[in-house]
Protein backbone atom coordinates (compact mmCIF):
# COMPACT_ATOMS: atom_id res chain seq x y z
CA UNK A 1 0.00 0.00 0.00
CA UNK A 2 1.35 3.41 -1.03
CA UNK A 3 0.65 6.33 1.30
CA UNK A 4 -0.05 9.41 -0.84
CA UNK A 5 -0.57 13.10 -0.12
CA UNK A 6 -2.06 14.97 -3.08
CA UNK A 7 -1.48 18.68 -3.73
CA UNK A 8 -3.74 19.82 -6.56
CA UNK A 9 -5.25 22.77 -8.41
CA UNK A 10 -8.34 20.74 -9.31
CA UNK A 11 -10.93 22.88 -11.05
CA UNK A 12 -8.83 24.40 -13.82
CA UNK A 13 -7.57 21.73 -16.26
CA UNK A 14 -9.76 18.62 -16.03
CA UNK A 15 -6.81 16.24 -15.61
CA UNK A 16 -6.63 16.90 -11.84
CA UNK A 17 -10.10 15.45 -11.35
CA UNK A 18 -9.20 12.49 -13.56
CA UNK A 19 -6.10 11.96 -11.43
CA UNK A 20 -8.05 12.07 -8.17
CA UNK A 21 -10.59 9.57 -9.53
CA UNK A 22 -7.69 7.25 -10.30
CA UNK A 23 -6.16 7.59 -6.82
CA UNK A 24 -9.50 6.98 -5.11
CA UNK A 25 -10.00 3.89 -7.29
CA UNK A 26 -6.45 2.52 -6.93
CA UNK A 27 -6.55 -0.38 -4.41
CA UNK A 28 -2.84 0.09 -3.68
CA UNK A 29 -3.32 3.76 -2.71
CA UNK A 30 -3.88 5.00 0.83
CA UNK A 31 -4.79 8.63 0.21
CA UNK A 32 -3.73 10.41 3.40
CA UNK A 33 -5.07 13.82 2.49
CA UNK A 34 -5.61 16.47 -0.17
CA UNK A 35 -4.45 20.09 -0.24
CA UNK A 36 -5.60 22.55 -2.86
CA UNK A 37 -3.58 25.36 -4.36
CA UNK A 38 -4.09 28.44 -6.56
CA UNK A 39 -7.06 30.82 -6.89
CA UNK A 40 -10.32 29.85 -5.20
CA UNK A 41 -8.67 27.11 -3.16
CA UNK A 42 -11.90 26.66 -1.17
CA UNK A 43 -13.91 25.92 -4.33
CA UNK A 44 -11.19 23.51 -5.42
CA UNK A 45 -11.55 21.74 -2.08
CA UNK A 46 -15.29 21.40 -2.71
CA UNK A 47 -14.60 19.83 -6.10
CA UNK A 48 -12.21 17.34 -4.53
CA UNK A 49 -14.84 16.50 -1.92
CA UNK A 50 -17.33 15.51 -4.64
CA UNK A 51 -15.13 12.63 -5.74
CA UNK A 52 -14.24 11.61 -2.19
CA UNK A 53 -17.92 11.49 -1.26
CA UNK A 54 -18.79 9.51 -4.38
CA UNK A 55 -16.03 7.08 -3.48
CA UNK A 56 -17.43 6.76 0.03
CA UNK A 57 -14.12 7.84 1.55
CA UNK A 58 -13.53 10.41 4.28
CA UNK A 59 -10.32 12.04 3.10
CA UNK A 60 -8.96 15.13 4.92
CA UNK A 61 -9.13 18.11 2.54
CA UNK A 62 -7.42 21.44 3.22
CA UNK A 63 -7.67 24.58 1.07
CA UNK A 64 -4.12 25.87 0.67
CA UNK A 65 -2.35 28.98 -0.56
CA UNK A 66 -4.05 30.85 -3.39
CA UNK A 67 -1.43 33.36 -4.56
CA UNK A 68 2.01 32.53 -6.01
CA UNK A 69 5.08 33.57 -4.05
CA UNK A 70 6.24 36.51 -6.18
CA UNK A 71 4.68 36.57 -9.65
CA UNK A 72 1.23 37.69 -10.74
CA UNK A 73 -1.66 35.22 -10.36
CA UNK A 74 -2.38 33.38 -13.62
CA UNK A 75 -5.39 31.30 -12.53
CA UNK A 76 -7.51 33.24 -10.03
CA UNK A 77 -10.62 31.12 -10.62
CA UNK A 78 -11.68 27.46 -10.62
CA UNK A 79 -14.06 27.28 -13.62
CA UNK A 80 -15.30 23.75 -12.88
CA UNK A 81 -16.98 25.00 -9.69
CA UNK A 82 -20.03 25.59 -11.92
CA UNK A 83 -20.59 21.81 -11.84
CA UNK A 84 -20.79 21.71 -8.04
CA UNK A 85 -24.57 22.21 -7.99
CA UNK A 86 -24.97 18.78 -9.63
CA UNK A 87 -23.18 16.79 -6.93
CA UNK A 88 -23.14 16.58 -3.13
CA UNK A 89 -20.04 18.22 -1.70
CA UNK A 90 -18.49 19.37 1.54
CA UNK A 91 -18.60 23.06 2.42
CA UNK A 92 -16.71 23.20 5.72
CA UNK A 93 -12.93 22.91 5.58
CA UNK A 94 -10.14 23.84 8.02
CA UNK A 95 -8.77 27.25 7.11
CA UNK A 96 -5.08 28.23 6.94
CA UNK A 97 -3.96 24.76 8.04
CA UNK A 98 -2.84 23.10 4.79
CA UNK A 99 0.91 23.51 5.30
CA UNK A 100 0.72 22.42 8.93
CA UNK A 101 -1.38 19.40 7.92
CA UNK A 102 1.21 18.31 5.35
CA UNK A 103 4.06 18.72 7.82
CA UNK A 104 2.28 16.89 10.64
CA UNK A 105 1.19 14.00 8.44
CA UNK A 106 4.64 13.48 6.93
CA UNK A 107 6.28 13.64 10.35
CA UNK A 108 3.87 11.02 11.66
CA UNK A 109 4.90 8.64 8.85
CA UNK A 110 8.63 9.24 8.20
CA UNK A 111 9.90 7.59 5.03
CA UNK A 112 6.45 6.28 4.10
CA UNK A 113 4.65 9.05 2.20
CA UNK A 114 4.90 10.04 -1.44
CA UNK A 115 3.89 13.65 -2.05
CA UNK A 116 2.20 14.04 -5.43
CA UNK A 117 2.24 17.63 -6.72
CA UNK A 118 0.01 18.28 -9.73
CA UNK A 119 -0.49 22.04 -9.45
CA UNK A 120 1.68 25.10 -8.93
CA UNK A 121 4.24 24.25 -6.22
CA UNK A 122 3.31 27.07 -3.82
CA UNK A 123 2.10 24.85 -0.96
CA UNK A 124 5.02 22.46 -1.32
CA UNK A 125 7.65 25.21 -1.50
CA UNK A 126 6.25 26.83 1.64
CA UNK A 127 6.16 23.44 3.37
CA UNK A 128 9.84 22.85 2.54
CA UNK A 129 10.73 26.39 3.66
CA UNK A 130 8.84 26.32 6.95
CA UNK A 131 9.88 22.76 7.84
CA UNK A 132 13.25 22.09 6.13
CA UNK A 133 13.45 18.50 7.41
CA UNK A 134 10.36 17.43 5.47
CA UNK A 135 12.14 16.60 2.17
CA UNK A 136 14.29 14.06 4.03
CA UNK A 137 11.22 12.54 5.68
CA UNK A 138 9.40 11.84 2.42
CA UNK A 139 9.51 8.51 0.67
CA UNK A 140 9.36 10.46 -2.56
CA UNK A 141 8.12 13.49 -4.45
CA UNK A 142 6.35 13.00 -7.77
CA UNK A 143 5.46 16.06 -9.85
CA UNK A 144 3.69 16.86 -13.07
CA UNK A 145 6.01 19.68 -14.02
CA UNK A 146 8.36 21.08 -16.60
CA UNK A 147 9.46 20.55 -20.19
CA UNK A 148 12.70 18.62 -20.51
CA UNK A 149 13.40 16.89 -23.81
CA UNK A 150 11.22 18.36 -26.55
CA UNK A 151 9.38 21.67 -26.59
CA UNK A 152 5.61 21.52 -26.91
CA UNK A 153 4.12 22.60 -30.25
CA UNK A 154 1.74 25.03 -28.51
CA UNK A 155 3.41 26.10 -25.27
CA UNK A 156 7.02 25.84 -26.42
CA UNK A 157 9.46 25.55 -23.48
CA UNK A 158 6.86 26.43 -20.85
CA UNK A 159 4.71 24.25 -18.60
CA UNK A 160 1.74 25.71 -16.71
CA UNK A 161 2.56 24.57 -13.16
CA UNK A 162 6.09 25.95 -13.51
CA UNK A 163 5.16 29.36 -14.89
CA UNK A 164 2.25 29.83 -12.45
CA UNK A 165 4.77 29.95 -9.60
CA UNK A 166 8.35 29.67 -10.90
CA UNK A 167 9.97 30.65 -7.60
CA UNK A 168 8.10 27.91 -5.78
CA UNK A 169 9.07 25.42 -8.49
CA UNK A 170 12.72 26.43 -8.14
CA UNK A 171 12.58 25.94 -4.38
CA UNK A 172 11.13 22.46 -4.77
CA UNK A 173 13.82 21.41 -7.26
CA UNK A 174 16.52 22.69 -4.91
CA UNK A 175 15.27 20.41 -2.12
CA UNK A 176 16.84 17.01 -1.58
CA UNK A 177 14.29 14.19 -1.64
CA UNK A 178 15.16 10.48 -1.82
CA UNK A 179 13.05 10.05 -4.96
CA UNK A 180 12.48 13.28 -6.90
CA UNK A 181 10.47 12.40 -10.01
CA UNK A 182 9.13 14.70 -12.74
CA UNK A 183 6.77 13.86 -15.58
CA UNK A 184 6.90 16.77 -17.98
CA UNK A 185 4.70 18.26 -20.67
CA UNK A 186 6.79 16.76 -23.46
CA UNK A 187 5.73 13.28 -22.28
CA UNK A 188 2.23 13.89 -20.90
CA UNK A 189 1.00 15.42 -24.16
CA UNK A 190 1.40 11.98 -25.75
CA UNK A 191 -1.60 10.65 -23.78
CA UNK A 192 -4.73 12.38 -25.02
CA UNK A 193 -8.38 11.53 -25.63
CA UNK A 194 -10.94 13.51 -27.63
CA UNK A 195 -14.21 14.63 -26.09
CA UNK A 196 -16.32 12.09 -27.99
CA UNK A 197 -14.33 9.16 -26.65
CA UNK A 198 -14.25 10.67 -23.15
CA UNK A 199 -18.06 10.86 -23.17
CA UNK A 200 -18.19 7.21 -24.20
CA UNK A 201 -15.75 5.95 -21.58
CA UNK A 202 -16.57 8.19 -18.60
CA UNK A 203 -20.01 6.72 -17.92
CA UNK A 204 -19.72 4.95 -14.58
CA UNK A 205 -18.30 5.18 -11.09
CA UNK A 206 -16.10 8.14 -10.24
CA UNK A 207 -15.73 9.03 -13.90
CA UNK A 208 -19.36 10.14 -13.99
CA UNK A 209 -18.85 13.30 -11.88
CA UNK A 210 -15.54 13.84 -13.63
CA UNK A 211 -17.45 13.93 -16.92
CA UNK A 212 -19.66 16.71 -15.56
CA UNK A 213 -16.52 18.65 -14.62
CA UNK A 214 -15.13 17.86 -18.07
CA UNK A 215 -18.14 19.39 -19.80
CA UNK A 216 -17.00 22.75 -18.40
CA UNK A 217 -13.51 22.06 -19.79
CA UNK A 218 -14.97 21.07 -23.18
CA UNK A 219 -16.48 24.52 -23.67
CA UNK A 220 -12.93 25.66 -24.48
CA UNK A 221 -11.05 22.44 -25.30
CA UNK A 222 -12.11 19.41 -27.33
CA UNK A 223 -9.86 16.85 -25.67
CA UNK A 224 -8.34 15.74 -22.39
CA UNK A 225 -4.60 15.42 -21.91
CA UNK A 226 -3.84 12.99 -19.08
CA UNK A 227 -0.98 15.05 -17.62
CA UNK A 228 -1.62 14.42 -13.93
CA UNK A 229 -2.99 10.86 -14.15
CA UNK A 230 0.19 9.83 -15.96
CA UNK A 231 2.34 11.18 -13.14
CA UNK A 232 0.15 9.37 -10.60
CA UNK A 233 0.27 6.01 -12.37
CA UNK A 234 4.06 5.97 -12.28
CA UNK A 235 3.90 5.70 -8.48
CA UNK A 236 2.28 2.29 -8.86
CA UNK A 237 3.64 1.19 -12.26
CA UNK A 238 6.94 3.02 -12.79
CA UNK A 239 7.61 1.16 -16.05
CA UNK A 240 4.79 3.08 -17.78
CA UNK A 241 7.43 5.79 -18.32
CA UNK A 242 11.16 5.57 -18.88
CA UNK A 243 13.11 7.81 -16.48
CA UNK A 244 16.64 9.15 -16.47
CA UNK A 245 18.53 11.00 -13.75
CA UNK A 246 19.78 14.52 -14.23
CA UNK A 247 19.68 17.95 -12.67
CA UNK A 248 16.72 20.29 -13.10
CA UNK A 249 16.96 24.04 -12.59
CA UNK A 250 14.25 26.64 -13.09
CA UNK A 251 14.88 29.88 -14.96
CA UNK A 252 14.36 32.89 -12.69
CA UNK A 253 16.75 35.57 -14.00
CA UNK A 254 15.60 35.94 -17.61
CA UNK A 255 12.08 37.41 -17.34
CA UNK A 256 11.27 36.37 -20.91
CA UNK A 257 11.81 32.71 -20.01
CA UNK A 258 10.91 32.72 -16.32
CA UNK A 259 9.64 29.31 -15.28
CA UNK A 260 11.44 27.41 -18.02
CA UNK A 261 13.00 24.17 -16.77
CA UNK A 262 16.62 23.41 -17.67
CA UNK A 263 17.66 19.77 -17.53
CA UNK A 264 21.27 18.65 -17.43
CA UNK A 265 22.18 14.98 -17.63
CA UNK A 266 25.24 15.34 -15.42
CA UNK A 267 25.37 15.67 -11.66
CA UNK A 268 21.80 15.43 -10.46
CA UNK A 269 19.30 13.27 -8.63
CA UNK A 270 16.12 14.33 -10.41
CA UNK A 271 14.35 11.50 -12.26
CA UNK A 272 12.83 12.87 -15.46
CA UNK A 273 10.41 10.98 -17.71
CA UNK A 274 11.75 10.58 -21.24
CA UNK A 275 8.97 8.54 -22.84
CA UNK A 276 5.65 6.83 -22.15
CA UNK A 277 4.09 3.53 -23.21
CA UNK A 278 0.70 4.97 -24.20
CA UNK A 279 -1.09 1.64 -24.55
CA UNK A 280 0.16 0.45 -21.20
CA UNK A 281 -0.89 3.70 -19.55
CA UNK A 282 -4.47 3.62 -20.82
CA UNK A 283 -4.84 -0.11 -20.11
CA UNK A 284 -3.63 0.44 -16.55
CA UNK A 285 -5.68 3.59 -15.95
CA UNK A 286 -9.00 2.13 -17.09
CA UNK A 287 -8.40 -1.23 -15.45
CA UNK A 288 -8.12 0.63 -12.13
CA UNK A 289 -11.01 3.07 -12.45
CA UNK A 290 -13.41 0.59 -14.05
CA UNK A 291 -12.78 -2.11 -11.44
CA UNK A 292 -12.95 0.07 -8.35
CA UNK A 293 -14.99 -1.37 -5.51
Amino acid sequence: MEKILLDTDIGSDIDDAVCLAYLLSQPKCELMGITTVSGEAYERARLASVLCMEAGKKIPIFPGVEDPLLVKQRQPHAPQKSALEKWPNESNFPQNEAINFLSKTIRQHPGEITLLGIGPMTNIALLFSIDPLIPNLLKGLVMMAGVFVKEDSIFGPFEWNAICDPHAMAKVYQSKVKIHRSVGLDVTTQVKMDSKKVREKFQSGLLRPVLDFAEVWFTKQDEITFHDPLAATTIFESSICDFQKGKVEVELTNKKFIGKTHWNLSGGSHDVALSVDKTRFFDHFFSVVNNAK
